[in-house]
C-alpha cells in the first residue's frame, strides 16, 4: 500500500459556485498508476465543501437555490458580528456539508455511480483560489 498526497489549486467565483473535480480525481489516480484503494478529497478553508452530484445544468442552480433556504444569505449571523465580514452563512452551508469526500478505485477507476460526480462547493461571498487535497491509499 502506498499514500500518495498533493495539492491541486482551483479557482472559483464565490456565491455557491459548483465545480466539477472529476476529471482532476481520475487523472491523479491514472498519473501514479494506482488501481486500487481509496482516494480522499479534501478542501482546505472553512468556506468551501466537497460532495457528489450529477453534475448538470439543472442541479447547479438547485445546489445554491437549496443552500439559500438551510442558511438564507439574508439571515443574521453571529459570526458577522464578530469578524464583519459577511460571510456567515458561507459558514454554515460549508459545515452542513463538510470539507471531505473519499470516494473507493479499482481496476484505476473511481467507482462512481453513472451520473455521479466529484465537486467543490464554494460558498464565500467573492472569487477564491481553493487549495484542494488529494490523497490516495492503495496500490
Amino acid at each position: 500500500m502506498e499514500i500518495i498526497t498533493e495539492r491541486i489549486t482551483v479557482a472559483t467565483r464565490g456565491n455557491s459556485d459548483v465545480v466539477n473535480l472529476t476529471d482532476r480525481i481520475a487523472a491523479f489516480i491514472r498519473a501514479h498508476r494506482l488501481q486500487t484503494g481509496n482516494v480522499m478529497i479534501f478542501v482546505s478553508g472553512s468556506t468551501a465543501s466537497v460532495s457528489t452530484t450529477e453534475y448538470e445544468p439543472g442541479l447547479i442552480k438547485d445546489i445554491p437555490e437549496a443552500m439559500d433556504r438551510i442558511a438564507p444569505r439574508s439571515h443574521r449571523y453571529h459570526h458577522d458580528d464578530t469578524w464583519h465580514d459577511g460571510n456567515g452563512h458561507a459558514h454554515v452551508r460549508a459545515t452542513v456539508l463538510g470539507p471531505s469526500l473519499t470516494v473507493p478505485f479499482d481496476g484505476g477507476e473511481l467507482l462512481l455511480g453513472t451520473w455521479q460526480q466529484i465537486i467543490l462547493l464554494d460558498f464565500d461571498t467573492r472569487p477564491r483560489s481553493r487549495e484542494v487535497v488529494i490523497q490516495a491509499i492503495g496500490k
